[in-house]
């Protein structure tokens, strides 16, 4: 009887040791178990799928993660496809994002927030610019807030590729720290950057607002002038273009990116993303693709990330109220 039992004990023992070895989805030391899916919310080329390809390429190149990645592109909503797909996925997949997780909430257009998933990281910027025809009166941001404060319905300012977008709150929280009624400005919405390059051209508008990668080339061509940036420095090789700090307006406007995961995923899920990542954007791989997309450095880790998307949050929401957008 005794040999039975000692040969059940032996046989029962081998077999806890062996599922402790095999690991799996709920032992997250062997994370990940699993293929990596990387969501771009749009169709190929544009930031977004950009981003996510750049990621995997990168991932992939430096050794960084040994799983197999796809980029699975979700277009469709403004990003609401695929961050619903996204919603029902595991911590194999995660989405890129931007302000639109945000403001398409606060206009109405989508229930999801980002706290509907897990933020992991902030990649980068791009920031924004103030332009005007080369020939124009105006020869910097001041110029023109301060014509706009006397009337807010005296200048076309061209925008795109709708109101709300953060070309347009950037110049919407300018004007508002200069005393400009922003309920009162006259926006021409385009289609496109290139759109808008090309009604300011033509002098279809008075000043636009766009990104600085869309208007870099035609302002150092001397085809229009860049009066104003929103970054938080000069930007190299734009040194002439004074930042709306330099002018006096306290305003720092970034037009990030960003990934996130879906809900409830563990902490040690988390922290596996969070040394991952921050492994990424110190690879030399990045630092040329930030240059030659014209983005910058904007990197901060799954909790910076949680605490800056509240922050921008409160900025947009009380943007939006003051650009008469919502109530």
């Amino acid at each position: 009887m005794n040999k039975y039992l000692f040969s059940l004990i032996l046989v029962i023992a081998v077999v806890l040791t062996a599922c402790s070895d095999t690991g799996g989805s709920d032992d997250a030391s062997e994370f990940p178990t699993d293929d990596i899916e990387i969501v771009a919310p749009a169709s190929p080329g544009g930031g977004w799928d950009g981003t996510a390809r750049a990621m995997q390429k990168i991932f992939d190149d430096e050794n960084i993660i040994e799983k197999n990645m796809n980029v699975a592109n979700k277009p469709g909503g403004g990003g609401e496809v695929g961050w619903q797909y996204l919603k029902d996925q595991d911590a194999h997949t995660f989405a890129i994002n931007s302000s639109l997780v945000i403001t398409n909430n606060l206009l109405g257009q989508s229930d999801l927030t980002y706290k509907d998933f897990t933020p992991l990281a902030i990649l980068t910027t791009e920031w924004i610019s103030v332009a005007v025809a080369p020939d124009s009166e105006f020869d910097n941001g001041i110029d023109i807030l301060e014509q706009l404060k006397e009337d807010p319905t005296s200048l076309k300012i061209a925008v795109a590729p709708s109101l709300g977008n953060n070309d347009h709150l950037a110049f919407v929280q300018a004007a508002k720290e200069y005393g400009v009624d922003v309920t009162q400005l006259e926006f021409m919405i385009y289609e496109s950057g290139g759109d808008v390059v090309t009604a300011l051209l033509g002098d279809h508008v008075d000043v636009a607002t766009m990104s600085v990668s869309e208007a870099k080339e035609q302002h150092l061509a001397g085809k229009l002038k860049m009066v104003a940036v929103g970054s938080n420095e000069p930007i190299e090789g734009l040194e002439d273009v004074q930042t709306w700090k330099e002018q006096g307006i306290d305003l720092e406007f970034p037009h990030w990116r960003g990934v996130m995961g879906p809900p409830d995923m563990s902490e040690e899920e988390i922290a596996y993303w969070d040394e991952t990542i921050s492994t990424l954007v110190e690879t030399e791989a990045w630092q040329e693709l930030l240059v030659n997309n014209e983005w910058e450095s904007y990197y901060m880790n799954s909790e910076e990330a949680t605490e800056f998307l509240e922050e921008q949050t409160e900025n947009y929401n009380q943007l939006l109220k003051d650009a008469g957008l919502i109530d």
